[in-house]
């Protein structure tokens, strides 16, 4: 079956009762036994069954399952947000002493957690030009623990090789780790591209329309024990385990996705195309359209689309409240890939408490507004961002 019928049509790990055709919410904690060599064997994962629900739950297990069927992978973990996913991993991958080569361009949060949180408990963070080659291969030793990037960053709208990269990890026999957030997984296979573990937040695009908040952790299997690593200790020991609740909205949210993504995606690059014809506007920063310097990479790696969120430069931060101020259509909001499009200045907000200097070294710009691009007719779109740059 192809990736939009594997969405929907994934069977039940056990048939249900009622013989509901949407898996239902297991709100549940505890599960019964029939005996005391079923309770050990359920809880030393020498059966497949549920145990406790801080590790798993029906429905949870569903939409795991469902991901795993689009993607190929061998393993999947829902978390309770994208950052729970992408700490979760990196916990289980690092040890003190350890470093993980990553990039300046993340999301601030990212960021934080490498440089500040993972620093505390003996973990250096090697960042540098993720899209220069050799330096990557140069910062890599005996201590990397993995390569950590985001596929297109947010907001410097970067795209780095992932087969050269890849290539150094593998060489020295460390994974490759991608947030994928910003291509949905269902549009291209970040394995078929060199990727180990691949991190995502479902909050986004699979949500359908930010209902929930939730994370995912897409292991492929080439990584030894990271799979009983993540189970058997981060799940026990942290706790960060997706609710049943989010994972029945976000199995909804995984069966219109596709049509869904089409959509925004079409109406990023049209509303991009259409914002180039404005003067007061600066730059406007798409990987899709043709004169951007990542767009031959994109399209190589990503396919014929490049996701539902485009910046804008102004003339200045002044410019920027101006503009965000006078919106009436589009959502002064933060998060991505909402069905509604939302508008927000990154530097003020996601990135506001960090020096002049530290956004200075991220690329971080006073100057850019970042859309999320939604559902509605682009026309009309376009028409408000028009009215509000007067």
């Amino acid at each position: 079956m192809k990736n939009q019928t594997q969405a929907i049509h994934l069977p039940y790990v056990r048939r249900d009762a009622f013989d509901a055709l949407s898996m239902p919410v297991y709100n549940a904690v505890a599960y019964e036994f029939d005996d005391a060599q079923t309770m050990s064997d359920a809880f030393c994962s020498r059966i497949d069954a549920p145990d406790y629900g801080r590790c798993e739950n029906p429905t949870t297990r569903y939409f795991e399952e469902r991901v795993k069927a689009v993607t190929g992978a061998s393993a999947v973990i829902a978390f309770n947000s994208g950052m729970a996913a992408i700490s979760n991993t990196l916990i289980a991958l690092t040890s003190q002493g350890k470093n993980v080569v990553t990039s300046r361009h993340l999301f601030g949060n990212s960021y934080a957690l490498l440089t500040h949180t993972l620093r505390k408990f003996g973990v250096e963070a090697r960042l540098g030009d993720l899209t220069n080659v050799d330096e990557v291969a140069s910062m890599v030793d005996d201590n990397t623990c993995c390569i950590f990037l985001e596929i297109l960053t947010n907001p410097q709208m970067e795209v780095a090789d992932l087969r050269a990269l890849a290539k150094i990890a593998h060489a020295h026999q460390i994974p490759l780790v991608a947030d994928t957030t910003t291509i949905p997984f269902t549009k291209f296979s970040s394995h078929k591209l060199g990727v180990d573990i691949e991190v995502v937040s479902s909050t986004k695009y699979i949500s359908g329309g930010a209902t929930s908040l939730g994370g995912l952790v897409i292991d492929y299997g080439t990584t030894a024990g990271f799979a009983d690593t993540m189970k058997n200790e981060m799940l026990f020991n942290l706790g960060a385990y997706m609710n049943p609740n989010t994972a029945f909205m976000q199995t909804m949210g995984l069966e219109t996705l596709d049509a869904r993504y089409r959509v925004q995606s079409a109406n990023a690059l049209e509303l991009a195309t259409r914002l180039q014809s404005l003067p007061v506007i600066k730059r406007v920063n798409y990987v899709g359209l043709p004169d951007n310097p990542y767009h031959d990479l994109a399209r190589s790696q990503f396919g014929d689309t490049a996701g539902a969120m485009v910046c804008i430069d102004l003339e200045s931060k002044e410019a920027c409240f101006h503009f965000i101020n006078r919106l009436q259509l589009v959502h002064r909001a933060t998060n991505l890939f909402d069905n509604r499009t939302l508008a927000i200045h990154p530097a003020s907000t996601i990135f506001g408490l960090y020096t002049d200097e530290e956004r200075q070294s991220m690329d971080i710009l006073d100057t850019t507004v970042r859309l999320s691009i939604g559902l509605e007719d682009v026309e009309d779109v376009f028409e408000d961002v028009k009215q509000a740059l007067r």
